[in-house]
């Protein structure tokens, strides 16, 4: 019984010697660009380390030393043992001794989200402030934060330029530095809506719930001199406004789509099954016009307070989830039509 219990301690403790804590630590803990990092391993055990400094350098040494030339976020990897996978990932942000900022892409494109950091080599935890600010007199971007006073700023551009200037004030313990960076914004094509109004006609490119709005171009007027909601061909029948006002008496206009009936009056509009069950209302304003994006399977309506969309309803009693969204004011709003191609 001695032998056995002896035999069971010595493979317990060879099952044990296969586990590995790996672990490792570095200083300083805010490096500076050209600033050697000393990376010590803290691994319980190995005898083969490979390490990967995120900037292309690597290392077989225990504990090594490593110098980045460039601020900015690395992941640093160890592998110890290859063979048994054991690994440890940290992530190391090396900084400029002069206050700097980075965006979180190399390309920039109109009405598309990007975030940009501040760099700031501040490892005493002196007072520090930040204040971010776009130079031009004319609009080229929105800022999606509420300040621009945080260490970052998040914002899209409104319009492509060849060079858009984005600027932060740094005042660290009392020293100012004003940092100015240049970037092209590029433009992107996309599906659009077509409004007429009293005041001309206008295309509005559409980027998620974000749009531009611009005069519209000769080619596209033919779209919406065709757009109309009094009558509809679907399944090779033809629906006239006549014959669906046997169902739907204050009707003014109408889509079909997908088994779906939309359908404009003077209380809003509404939606309901092809056989006229289950009429919902979407939106109470009294509606102006009014059309069907087959391309993103959304509606778009006007009302007196501006244009608005939603996707296509998909329920059999109509129900929807997803609320209304504004996607302009424009007022006096005529005519809709989605135009599906890419401008």
């Amino acid at each position: 019984m001695k032998r056995i219990y002896v035999l069971l301690t010595i493979c317990l403790a060879m099952v044990a010697c296969k586990k590995n804590d790996v672990q490792f630590t570095y200083s300083p803990e805010a490096p500076r660009a050209g600033q050697a990092v000393t990376f010590t391993n803290q691994s319980s055990s190995g005898q083969d380390w490979e390490w990967s400094f995120g900037d292309g350098g690597v290392s077989t040494l225990k504990s090594p030393t490593h110098t980045y030339q460039k601020p900015g976020t690395y992941r640093v990897l160890l592998k110890v043992d290859k063979k048994n996978a054991w690994t440890k990932t940290t992530e190391l942000t090396v900084y400029d001794t002069i206050p700097s900022f980075s965006a979180s892409d190399s390309v920039f494109y109109v009405f598309t989200d990007y975030t940009f950091t501040a760099q700031v080599y501040n490892p005493y935890n002196l007072d520090v402030t930040y204040e971010w600010s776009l130079p031009l007199e004319e609009e080229y971007a929105q800022v999606s934060d509420t300040t621009l006073t945080g260490s970052t700023l998040h914002l899209y551009f409104t319009r492509f330029l060849d060079e858009v200037p984005v600027m932060l004030r740094v005042v660290l313990n009392g020293d100012t530095t004003v940092v100015k960076q240049f970037f092209a914004v590029k433009d992107q094509p996309t599906h659009s809506l077509l409004l007429r109004t009293n005041e001309g006609d206008w295309r509005q490119r559409i980027f998620g719930s974000r749009a531009e709005k611009a005069k519209l171009d000769a080619t596209a007027t033919a779209l919406l001199d065709a757009e109309q909601d009094t009558f509809q061909v679907y399944n090779s029948d033809t629906f006239y406004l006549s014959d669906m006002r046997l169902l739907f008496p204050t009707l003014q206009g109408f889509h079909i789509a997908k088994r779906k009936f939309y359908y404009r009056d003077e209380d809003g509009v509404w939606v309901a099954n092809i056989d006229g069950s289950y009429f919902v209302p979407i939106d109470t304003t009294p509606c102006t016009a009014m059309t069907l994006d087959m391309t993103d399977n959304r509606i778009y309506w006007a009302n007196e307070n501006g244009v608005w969309y939603m996707p296509f309803v998909g329920s059999d009693n109509n129900q929807f989830i997803t609320i209304p969204t504004q996607l302009n004011d424009f007022s006096g709003v005529l005519r809709l039509s989605a135009d599906s191609e890419k401008r």
